[in-house]
């Protein structure tokens, strides 16, 4: 019987094992998900293929990328396919087309700017693109601010310092923005997602959310709605809390609440279970794809148990009609 999360217009059904990989191949982490045009579904992870690619129905496409990335953190797509992958481990944001020709590289890779500096990158963990195409790149788990970039990837200014005040980060670990230009942070760490104008002019912040983690913005101009990914509890002293997840988090434009998937009763390896939703997103039906840190994480969420021989980094939840 399948596993159906959530309730009313926001119920979903768990695709176990949706993507076929080849004979012998591993995802290992899944750090973020993206879809293309054609609901070709791109897996940025951490195992020896970086890239794999899968149409709609979980069938593989191809993959790139053996020997450009450290480390795969953050995935975003544009309007005309092409990618930009943030690389926590040599510091860079990378722009590439489908196939995986690097057309655009920021930052140097494998020198990180000084701890805290605010100068990029230090550990970038994602980027997000304003309406005319300009870059936003959170950075990240060695800097605490927002840096904004031209499309030909020209620095244009930073935002940002560490911090628990507006404005203020600690672990910018993802950036979203919407069809007018407004750029939400996932601000870790503070438990909230902080909102900006383009210029970084701090607006808003939502709160009610625990260690908000991936985020993806969706729904359209007129109404945008927002999925988080929300980890679980990272200490021993809360490791077995109940409601603080690890879930998804669907929300309206102002961070208030529509829906919660899964995480009342903590972390799991079982389909519809979450053990550390990383990455984020949506294809043209209203399917939500989840990469999942689960190895990185695991040791945090579960300390003193073995790692099991198999978790699930991956995760498919179609949505019902």
């Amino acid at each position: 019987m399948a596993t159906v999360l959530g309730s009313g217009e926001h119920r979903y059904r768990v695709v176990d094992d949706w993507a076929r990989l080849p004979d012998g191949w591993d995802f290992r982490d899944v750090a973020a998900v993206a879809v293309d045009s054609k609901d070709r579904v791109y897996v940025f992870n951490r195992g020896t293929h970086p890239m794999i690619v899968f149409d709609r129905e979980g069938n593989f496409l191809r993959a790139w990328g053996e020997g450009l990335f450290n480390r795969a953190h953050g995935l975003h797509i544009d309007a005309d396919d092409n990618l930009y992958c943030t690389d926590d481990g040599d510091h860079t944001v990378r722009k590439l087309t489908p196939e995986g020709k690097v057309l655009l590289t920021i930052g140097v890779p494998d020198q990180p700017a000084p701890f805290l500096s605010g100068r990029p990158f230090n550990r970038c963990t994602h980027t997000a693109l304003s309406p005319k195409g300009e870059i936003y790149v959170s950075d990240g788990y060695g800097n605490s601010c927002v840096h904004k970039y031209s499309p030909d990837g020209k620095h244009l200014m930073c935002w940002g310092t560490t911090g628990t005040d507006p404005g203020q980060f600690n672990i910018p670990h993802n950036v979203a923005t919407d069809a007018e230009g407004w750029v939400y942070v996932a601000d870790r760490e503070n438990h909230r997602v902080q909102v900006f104008d383009g210029n970084g002019r701090y607006e808003a912040q939502w709160n009610n959310m625990h260690r908000p983690c991936a985020l993806y913005c969706c729904g359209g101009a007129k109404q945008p709605t927002f999925i988080i990914g929300e980890l679980g509890p990272g200490m021993p002293v809360n490791a077995h809390h109940t409601n603080l997840g690890p879930r998804l988090t669907i929300t309206d434009a102002k961070g208030g609440v529509i829906a919660r998937l899964g995480g009342e009763h903590g972390p799991g390896n079982e389909p519809g279970k979450f053990l550390s939703p990383h990455g984020l997103a949506v294809d043209s039906r209203g399917d939500i794809y989840v990469g999942e840190v689960s190895y990185t994480n695991w040791p945090n969420m579960q300390p003193g148990i073995p790692v099991p021989a198999k978790l699930r980094t991956l995760q498919k939840l179609e949505k019902l009609a």
